[in-house]
């Protein structure tokens, strides 16, 4: 194992790494171990990738140890074998003994134990280590007991619209009309088929397809299935169906139970539960809580759920137009959820689509506000949500239109999604 590990750290070295920027700001050096979590194909390897970058610039290439856990070559391996991996390294570079290494390890969950061998060199040379992980189990309470008080930890989500614009070799001069109309188009495209970065960077519709297809059965089988023991393998993949074609939507249990059963499944509320958990863990689909006072209150009224990219919706939407009105609010909770964990709806008379108290944020969506009726409907709710809040201002996020109205000392700011994504 000690030879296979030389020749990966070499060939490593010795790679060309190309790299597209994302905006996330991750230290280059901290006391703390980075842990870069999120689902299968988000881009963790190239955000890896662009810090090894910046190293290199710094004239750091051979202090450098990266392994993908994945690699076919490295089935087998066990915990017992990963103190290979570091002895292996000082005898290709003796003399970086008495130096600050940087280790990235990719995908390291695939390695039973792994935590114990990250907290052995986190105490023992002088390093700082990278982890990726394509499931929050990295973030359990046996794995945060493990590395309690040495780890800080990332959630990487497929690409934002401006890192999708980025992407494109498209300007975010929003004061240009040509490179507006081009990033309109833009945004339609990222509406649809969403922000994998594989599939941003292939132009082929069908490869694409085939692509996000691929991706959902990865991470059934990989990150969930296998994980997680599922017996009833028809079940998750009708909750995956009905999950990424109705994202956005509110979902009470205890329907879906009753709906699933009427359909001739042997299923318990339990299993419900706990599949929706595995999904979270896999970073597949979220859900947000009405915000109420008490935790019995939250638990008794439905949640909403989201999907982590408008991609999966692509594939499985069997409705001959997308549902716009659900897909920018997905994409709304997306672009909060790379900044905030903690995100309600609400609901009083009327309900609002996002309560963000971190922020003190309340957001509407509406595609179409063309007819006043829905307009006026999406004001006086976010005024109800306001001054129940105490807050002087709010956004109503839609399709095109743009502009301010003022209620009683009462800001509610109108703006089209593709702009707000970039604001």
């Amino acid at each position: 194992m000690k030879e296979l590990f030389k020749r990966l750290i070499t060939d490593f070295i010795e790679k060309d790494l190309y790299v597209i920027d994302r905006e996330y700001d991750i230290p280059l050096n901290t006391k703390k171990i980075v842990s870069l979590i999120g689902v299968r194909r988000s881009g963790k390897t190239y955000i890896l990738f662009q810090l090894i970058s910046k190293l290199r610039e710094k004239g750091l290439k051979e202090n450098i140890i990266y392994i993908n856990f994945e690699d076919d070559r490295l089935i087998e391996i066990s915990y017992k074998n990963l103190d290979d991996l570091i002895e292996a390294y000082f005898e290709l570079f003796p003399e970086k003994r008495n130096e600050k290494i940087y280790i990235f390890l990719d995908e390291i969950q695939e390695v039973e134990y792994w935590e114990k061998f990250v907290r052995r060199i986190y105490d023992t040379l002088n390093s700082q280590i990278y982890i990726t992980g394509s499931s929050s189990k990295l973030l359990s309470k046996e794995i945060a007991s493990s590395l309690r008080g040495r780890t800080i930890s990332y959630d990487i989500f497929p690409l934002s619209f401006k890192e999708f614009l980025n992407f494109k070799n498209l300007e975010t001069n929003l004061y240009s009309s040509k490179n507006l109309s081009f990033i309109k188009n833009a945004f339609n495209e990222y509406l649809i088929k969403g922000g994998f970065p594989e599939i941003v960077l292939e132009e082929n519709e069908d490869i694409q397809v085939r692509t996000l297809r691929d991706y959902v059965d990865l991470i059934v089988y990989r990150d969930i299935v296998e994980r997680y023991n599922v017996k009833n393998l028809s079940l998750l993949k009708l909750l995956l169906k009905y999950i990424f074609s109705n994202p956005a939507t509110l979902i009470s249990f205890n329907k879906l139970y009753n709906d699933f059963k009427s359909m001739g499944y042997k299923l318990s509320k339990d299993t419900l539960f706990e599949y929706f958990e595995y999904l979270n863990d896999a970073y597949v689909a979220f859900t947000t809580s009405i915000f109420k006072s008490s935790v019995k209150e939250e638990m008794r009224n439905p949640k909403k759920v989201f999907i982590v990219d408008n991609g999966f919706n692509y594939i499985f939407n069997t409705s001959f137009s997308p549902d716009f009105s659900k897909l920018y609010e997905n994409l709304v909770f997306l672009h909060l959820r790379r900044d905030f964990r903690d995100i309600y709806y609400f609901k009083q008379k009327k309900e609002i689509d996002f309560y963000v108290p971190e922020k003190q944020l309340l957001i509407n969506v509406s595609y179409d506000i063309s007819d006043k009726k829905t307009l006026e409907r999406e004001i006086s709710s976010l005024e109800e949500g306001m001054k129940y809040f105490g807050l002087k201002e709010a956004y109503l996020i839609t399709s095109e239109k743009e502009g301010t109205i003022e209620i009683d000392n009462l800001k509610i700011y109108i703006k089209p999604l593709w702009k707000w994504l970039l604001e």
